[in-house]
């Protein structure tokens, strides 16, 4: 390795690309189109980045399998920063095997934790957190450190483990200040500030309260009676009901929720849950087997009990019950989330994250166009979607809740 490239390297690693490029920009050997795709990444030209990238896999030698792999990890990175979900997940993992073979660790390490942000980006929680390799942030460069941390925090957050969230960030922040890349420690810190947040809203009686991640968690953790409307699910004293894919079940115990100590009448119910306001026999029917399965799914914690006029949510006496509602209305409050991060979505990618057709999403991007809350960028197979700056409803709070996540079981 001659030293041009050497001290292109030290630059990127500092975070410095355009010190890297102009060392190497001229340049069309292998490594250095690998390190002007790393430098194009970190300008955020995503598209060139790749095809530098891709250049250089071509390129090297069929004896230099460490160098191809680390281009791999480096391209996975490009694509998972691009919200480009396509390629299968076998690439990355034959590099990280290469990597460790050939006793490359960090860039082992890194591959894995790009693994595990890309299930996390799709909601598949559980599965990251079997991947997330363990790394000691006090051993080893503080680089490493600060993505793992990093990687576990997010974690945590999706999945309400606000006091872990909170240790990592700590540890993750401790580490991102000693590499010194401004990008990674702005990261942390935006990250980090997500703890003070307002994330959801507690409503009772029609009175709202805003809520931060951790008294979210502390109120999970009571013997509340809690209707969630952020995942879609039913949660209390060891109760945990997914009804994401059961919504006129959901419909149905949310307005329960809403009325609660009171009843609901039976036309309301219809209206909500079946969308008509001229009910017959067969609708009177049906609501009475929706409520059959929800007091069916609700039955260790609470009741549904026929009144007069309708039904009512019951509890054992010294429960009491609430809504938790998300931190913006409507019924694309997921998608808008999704697009909160600033990052470029395509219509396939969004609708792998929220398991949806690509129609239903596209659907939902044309209301949301419309209302001025998203726009679009390029054409064809390179449009991509992402929200406006500081959009009214997502100014100053978290979206985190709204983000998919595998369904809790039932």
């Amino acid at each position: 390795m001659d030293a041009l490239i050497t001290a292109a390297a030290r630059f990127l690693a500092a975070g410095d690309a355009l010190g890297a490029l102009q060392r190497v920009a001229l340049r069309e050997d292998p490594p250095a189109l690998a390190l002007r795709g790393i430098a194009m990444a970190q300008l955020g030209e995503h598209a060139r980045a790749r095809e530098l990238l891709r250049k250089a896999v071509k390129a090297f030698g069929p004896s230099e399998a460490v160098s191809r792999a680390r281009c791999v990890v480096a391209e996975a990175e490009v694509a998972l920063a691009m919200r480009d979900f396509a390629d299968p997940p076998r690439a990355l993992r034959q590099a990280a095997e290469v990597l460790d073979a050939h006793d490359d660790r960090i860039n082992a390490l890194q591959a894995r934790l790009i693994a595990v942000r890309r299930l996390v980006l799709l909601g598949r929680l559980d599965e990251a957190s079997r991947a997330l390799p363990m790394v000691d942030p006090s051993a080893g460069p503080p680089l490493p450190a600060a993505l793992a941390s990093l990687a576990e925090a997010e974690l945590a957050l999706r999945a309400l483990r606000i006091r872990e969230a909170r240790l990592a960030l700590i540890q993750a922040l401790a580490a991102a200040r000693h590499t010194g890349v401004a990008a990674l420690i702005a990261e942390t810190e935006q990250l980090h500030a997500l703890l003070d947040r307002p994330a959801a809203r507690r409503i009772d009686a029609g009175v709202e309260q805003p809520l931060r991640l951790g008294e979210v968690e502390d109120l999970l953790a009571s013997p509340t009676l809690v209707i969630d409307a952020c995942r879609r699910a039913i949660r209390g004293e060891g109760l945990e009901v997914g009804l994401a894919r059961r919504p006129v079940l959901f419909v149905l115990a949310r307005a329960l929720a809403e009325a609660w100590p009171g009843d609901v009448d039976r036309a309301t119910l219809i209206l909500r849950a079946f969308r008509t306001r001229h009910p017959d026999e067969t609708h009177r029917a049906r609501l009475r087997v929706e409520l059959g399965r929800l007091r069916a799914l609700i039955e260790p914690v609470a009741s549904i009990d026929a009144t007069s006029r309708g039904f009512a949510l019951r509890v054992d006496e010294g429960r009491t019950v609430t809504m938790l509602a998300p931190p913006i209305n409507g019924e694309q409050a997921a998608l808008q989330a999704l697009l909160a991060d600033g990052a470029a979505w395509s219509t396939s990618a969004l609708a792998l994250a929220m398991g949806a057709s690509q129609r239903t999403v596209q659907r939902a991007l044309a209301e949301l166009e419309a209302d001025g809350l998203v726009r679009a960028i390029g054409q064809a197979r390179a449009k991509r979607w992402l929200a406006p700056p500081m959009t009214g409803g997502l100014s100053g709070i978290t979206t985190i809740l709204l983000l998919p996540a595998s369904a809790p079981a039932g």
